[in-house]
């Protein structure tokens, strides 16, 4: 079994829910880990795409946690999206050493924002458990159609991909978590039911994967019903979007205020396209960036306001600078 040197110790001081930092005002969040990884030498051109510098490149993980808590960022994620049992087993762990390299990523993410703290003191910081869709395991894409063959609520391969990584952050003391680019609701709601299980006294925020109309989910179920669905749980503090295009936010955002009187989540990516068959993006070079939309989307009840894939510290700081001047 894999050794990693990082510590699972606190934060020193309990830190505050998000539902109270939303209750303050919006709230930044990180921008993608994968994008940052490549920029830094790390390729993420595998199955496991982020998740494999968790055991390549630890101190790098840790580094890019910091950069974006230096950029303005309130709420990072661990870089979990892809690191489930299955596919760490597939890739040659055994279960111990899936089960720890898990573990590390939520290590990672509370060192940095440890440190952080000793550093701003006044400022608190929250650490959220990634958990990526069942598609992210399947690595083929599929996060952006949700065309699963399996059966959401009976089939079991569901509850293999996600329950251990749920088990394994909340045993690292994780208690908020970001269930993000869903596709569907039903996966939304089991995947909800599944960290009520095992962390019932958690906090979570459900963004989904919606299409280009902005008004349904990428299998075609309405936005605005799957919001209401979700919205419905207690420990469900906000609901939103991620990994879509800049644009699409400010047609979605309007049909989430109108399903859900709960804070709204905004973390588009930087508006390129992403080819599963090679794993990698390709830029548009249209549509206005994160920061200059990001008050308009704040008008609309954006609270928690990030970005995803191929967003970087730079934008962050420039979003943080508008969000929190």
């Amino acid at each position: 079994m894999r050794t990693f040197a990082v510590s699972a110790t606190s934060f020193g001081r309990e830190p505050a829910r998000l539902s109270d930092l939303l209750a303050r005002g919006p709230v930044v969040l990180d921008g993608a880990m994968g994008a940052e990884l490549d920029a830094r030498g790390i390729d993420t051109r595998n199955a496991l795409w982020s998740a494999r510098a968790l055991t390549t490149a630890p101190d790098v993980v840790r580094e890019v946690h910091s950069d974006y808590l230096d950029a303005g960022a309130r709420v990072i994620t661990t870089n979990t999206y892809q690191a489930t049992l299955p596919a760490l087993i597939r890739s040659g762990e055994d279960t111990a050493g899936a089960r720890e390299i898990i573990a590390a990523g939520a290590r990672l993410a509370k060192e940095a924002a440890r440190q952080f703290g000793k550093e701003h003191p006044e400022e608190p910081v929250l650490v959220a458990g990634g958990l990526g869709p069942y598609g992210a395991y399947l690595a083929d894409g599929s996060e952006y159609t949700g065309a699963y063959s399996i059966d959401i609520l009976e089939g079991p391969r569901l509850r293999e991909v996600h329950l251990p990584r749920i088990e394994v952050l909340a045993g690292e003391g994780i208690n908020l978590f970001a269930l993000e680019t869903l596709p569907r609701l039903d996966e939304a709601q089991a995947l909800v039911a599944m960290v009520k299980s095992l962390a019932p006294q958690a906090e979570c925020w459900v963004s989904f994967q919606v299409r280009s109309d902005g008004a349904s989910l990428a299998d075609g179920t309405s936005l605005a019903e799957a919001a209401a669905r979700v919205a419905q749980e207690e420990m469900v503090v906000a609901v939103g979007i991620n990994c879509v295009a800049p644009d699409v936010v400010g047609r979605a955002l309007p049909v989430l205020r109108a399903a859900t009187v709960k804070p709204l989540v905004a973390c588009p990516n930087a508006g390129d396209l992403y080819d599963p068959a090679t794993k990698t993006w390709h830029s548009t070079g249209e549509g206005a960036g994160i920061p200059a939309l990001a008050p308009s989307w704040i008008d609309v009840g954006a609270r928690l306001v990030g970005g995803c894939c191929r967003t970087r510290p730079a934008q962050i700081r420039r979003l943080a600078r508008t969000v929190r001047p």
